[in-house]
């Protein structure tokens, strides 16, 4: 399997408990994420969204006890992760910044791609710029594309729009679906009109141990039209189980 084979089978995910500060954030907590398929966690703040993000990225501590069934080949390597933070390193440039996944690897890289991309996002003029010259939605959407260079089959997204104006966070929904599809792809955010815009799937998560509600599936492909009558009425609708879920159970 390189890089860019999307993955071919659902992956499962079991987390069998997981205690942090003395409050249990999981216990026996199963889901799916359906191949090629974007899947969105919504939930309010500190219910464990970000939490089971990093542990489906390999990014917790060994002892913690999680299952991940994908293939054969299982899932090393095959991961792209985008935190909620740019985490830019402040020494290098945006191309830098970009690339810098391939260099640590040792591995070869197109610089043309990352120009590219940094042309789709509004970058290519800062190319060469340290962070500390950016603002914030410019970071953020380096950050994007050095998410996309990895090129990888499986993606976790931490609200990687959050920081962006209204008319860029459409914007670069639209070009992060066209440019992932295909991918599978797991997505948090509180923005439920983004959730019904990007996912196929749309779990709440609710309650201490965090459970999952029964998905929402929107019909339709992404991106869908702002100007969708089921587009607004899913929002609704998802705001309505927002509401009604809570951090502690």
């Amino acid at each position: 399997m390189t890089a860019a084979d999307p993955i071919q089978s659902d992956i499962l995910i079991h987390v069998d408990r997981l205690t942090f500060d003395g409050t249990m954030l999981f216990d026996d907590l199963n889901f799916a994420l359906p191949a090629g398929k974007w899947t969105c966690l919504m939930g309010v703040s500190g219910v464990g969204k970000s939490t089971l993000l990093r542990l489906v990225a390999g990014l917790m501590p060994e002892e913690t006890a999680i299952t991940i069934k994908a293939s054969a080949s299982g899932l090393d390597g095959q991961i792209a992760y985008m935190a909620q933070d740019d985490l830019l390193l402040p020494w290098l440039t945006v191309f830098e910044n970009v690339v810098l996944g391939a260099r640590l690897r040792g591995d070869e890289f197109s610089p043309g791609r990352a120009l590219h991309l940094l042309e789709q996002l509004d970058l290519l003029g800062s190319a060469y710029d340290l962070p500390a010259t950016l603002s914030g939605s410019m970071r953020q959407r380096a950050a994007l594309a050095r998410t996309l260079m990895e090129d990888r089959p499986v993606v976790l997204m931490d609200e990687p729009f959050s920081a962006l104006d209204t008319i860029t966070r459409v914007r670069l929904q639209d070009l992060a679906a066209e440019m992932l599809r295909d991918r599978t792809v797991l997505l948090v955010t509180h923005d439920p009109l983004e959730a019904f815009r990007l996912a196929d799937r749309i779990h709440v998560m609710s309650g201490r141990p965090a459970v999952l509600f029964e998905p929402i599936e929107p019909a339709g492909a992404s991106p869908r039209d702002m100007r969708d009558p089921d587009l607004l009425a899913g929002q609704a609708e998802l705001l309505e189980r927002l509401t009604r879920s809570k951090a502690v159970a």
